[in-house]
């Protein structure tokens, strides 16, 4: 009887895990010794016509919000739009899709660049950003490229502009500043002198543009505050709204019923200015009204504006 053998005997089973062949294999010594051939591509330089055109882009950029400003007080003041609306800012709502107050902010912005431009009598409209690299020089006065860098300058006076939007490039490390920087500059300024804003909405003021150019044709006319701003106020008049300093408003201090009365006088004139068909004669009577220095209408102005209405087919306000 044979006896049973003590070797261990081989085991026949291969592992399953080992499962590259050898043109696996093959593949993978490919895929590890392949170059990635990349093609470097020349960026040519910009000629010179190109450098011209991009700077004369740049600067249509810069300055569209300043020929929108302009553009819109030409449309205002002719009246362009009364084919197709009776309002402006109707008009303007309608056609650009602007809130109530911006076209007004960017009429606004073009006074103060006008005013900013003094500081760069060599320069003109037609480029509001000029070279930096002259910051002793006239070309070398950074202007600003949007409306709302200027809107903490706006109702200030022109001297006190300039001196803001100067510091405000400074403290910008003579860029053109952003308008955060402008608003801590102008409150800065104002700290110096500052007087609390009293005036309330509603309350009539007379407009004194003694020393404003941007306030020229608004002396002596009262204006209903619509909107109370820290070192300014929003006031309607018989012609619009404008942003006046407090420097620039006296109060009538109107009894609370003769500012409603007002009110209702401002109402009446700002429907006969909406007629796009009113004439000459009806426009003085209404700048006539808007410069009244007492808070009634007598018996022949009352009759006067009466008249006007029917004529216009404007009914009586209830």
């Amino acid at each position: 009887m044979a006896k049973p053998s003590s070797k261990p005997k081989k085991s026949t089973i291969s592992s399953s895990t080992d499962s590259t062949s050898p043109d696996n294999l093959a593949q993978e010594e490919d895929t590890a010794t392949a170059t990635i051939t990349v093609t470097a591509v020349e960026i040519p330089e910009l000629t010179e016509q190109e450098i011209s055109d991009r700077l004369h882009l740049e600067r249509q950029v810069e300055k569209a919000f300043y020929l929108a400003g302009k553009a819109l007080m030409q449309l205002r003041d002719r009246k362009l739009y009364r084919n197709t609306h009776k309002t402006f800012e109707e008009y303007c709502r309608e056609r650009f899709g602007f809130e109530r107050r911006y076209p007004y902010r960017l009429m606004e912005s073009t006074v103060v660049v006008d005013n900013l431009m003094k500081m760069c009598p060599n320069r003109t409209q037609n480029d509001l950003v000029v070279d930096t690299s002259a910051p002793d020089s006239s070309e070398g006065q950074v202007l600003p490229i949007n409306e709302y860098q200027l809107r903490p300058l706006i109702g200030l006076e022109p001297e006190v502009q300039r001196e803001a939007w100067q510091q405000s490039v400074e403290a910008a490390g003579g860029k053109v500043p952003s308008g955060r920087v402008v608003k801590d500059v102008v409150q800065r300024i104002i700290e110096r002198t500052k007087a609390p804003n009293t005036y309330q909405i509603g309350e009539v003021c007379q407009i004194l543009a003694k020393d404003n150019p941007e306030l020229r044709g608004k002396g002596g006319c009262w204006g209903i505050v619509s909107h109370v701003g820290e070192f300014s106020c929003t006031v309607k008049t018989w012609d619009g709204e404008y942003t006046v300093g407090l420097q620039h408003l006296k109060s009538f201090n109107y009894l609370p019923a003769e500012c409603e009365q007002m009110q209702v006088i401002c109402d009446r004139i700002s429907r006969l200015r909406e007629n796009e068909s009113l004439e000459d004669a009806p426009s003085t009577m209404l700048k006539y009204l808007g410069e009244l220095k007492r808070p009634y209408l007598t018996t022949v102005e009352e009759k006067l504006l009466g008249l006007i209405e029917r004529e216009y087919g404007i009914s009586p306000l209830l």
